[in-house]
Formats: C-alpha cells, sequence, structure tokens
C-alpha cells in the first residue's frame, strides 16, 4: 500500500481534461472531477470476483468491492490505469476492455469512473495490503450478497450499470 498520494488530472462534466495536476486526496477532499478506473473480473466460467478491502485502508476500510481499481495517474488511459491496478491489487497481467465511462457521484467524491470487464485466472495473488479476502461468486451468489454485505458505494453503481450493460448487449 502506497503512502504517497497519488497525482490525478482534474476534468470537467463531460470527462474532458483540464490541464490541472492535484493530488487524488485533494480532490476528493475537494469534490473534484478526476478519473477512477474499475475491473469487473470474471474466470473462465463467469464467476465474479469479489474481495473485501483491508482494515488498514483509508477509504472504505473492511467493506467489499465487486470491482478492483484505482486512480488513472496522469498520462494513462482508462485502460492503462486498469491494467496496472489489476497487476498491484491481484498479481494478474491482462489487458481489460473498457465498456463505458459514466460520472459517479457515489462514493466520497464524485469522480469519472470507466468500468472494464477481464477474463483472470482463478488463482490471483491479492495483495495482503489492499485485500483482507477475495472469492468467486455466481451472479445470483453475487446479488444475495450486496443485499448481506458491505459493499462500498461504487461497488453497487458500477455493478447496477454493467448488469445493464450486458443485457443490453444480449
Amino acid at each position: 500500500m502506497s503512502v504517497v498520494d497519488e497525482l490525478v488530472e482534474r476534468v470537467d462534466d463531460q470527462d474532458r481534461a483540464l490541464g490541472v495536476v492535484v493530488g487524488r486526496r485533494r480532490a476528493v477532499r475537494e469534490g473534484w472531477l478526476h478519473r477512477v478506473a474499475v475491473t469487473v473480473c470474471r474466470d473462465e466460467r463467469g464467476r465474479i470476483l469479489v474481495h473485501r478491502r483491508s482494515k488498514q485502508l483509508s477509504r472504505f476500510p473492511g467493506l467489499h468491492e465487486v470491482v478492483a481499481g484505482g486512480a488513472v495517474h496522469v498520462g494513462e488511459s482508462y485502460e492503462q490505469a486498469a491494467a496496472r491496478e489489476l497487476a498491484e491489487e491481484l498479481g494478474v497481467r491482462v489487458l481489460p476492455r473498457l465498456l463505458f465511462a459514466f460520472l459517479n457521484r457515489s462514493g466520497l467524491s464524485p469522480h469519472w469512473l470507466g468500468l472494464h470487464e477481464a477474463v483472470v485466472p482463478d488463482a490471483v495473488v491479492a495483495d495482503p495490503d489492499e485485500i483482507a479476502w477475495h472469492g468467486w461468486l455466481t451472479e445470483p451468489e453475487l446479488r444475495s450478497a450486496l443485499l448481506e454485505w458491505r459493499f462500498t458505494p461504487d461497488s453497487h453503481e458500477a455493478f447496477s450499470r454493467y448488469l445493464a450493460f450486458r443485457a443490453a448487449r444480449s
């Protein structure tokens, strides 16, 4: 887990870069729009990776997540950030596919959320500084878990939009 503040680029309400670089902590504190990249990870059988955040994390300690990801650093695309985060958090080297981005107003502060999907190996190596537990759930199991477990606000928003996106494509 890095204690160094990540540098992000401020964006406008159309996801256009403003050319202003700030620390992510400040962007969150001030409510400035910036970019975040997350990935829904599926295995070959279609199960979805769910994890519980470490209790030592500053944002949403101990809550569950349906997505893996984090801030888009200055100069990165959504896809590059998503791939970097998967390598850092799960030890997985894959190229996630960007499905869409949306202005997400849930969570600590508003941000643009680039939602990706990737098929990853069953045997991920989770970073213990960030992930306390992880497991694979079927969609019905995940739907139940979302009602019973405590998840991050981004997880609820991202997963409902992900399901709607998949339903519209089928």
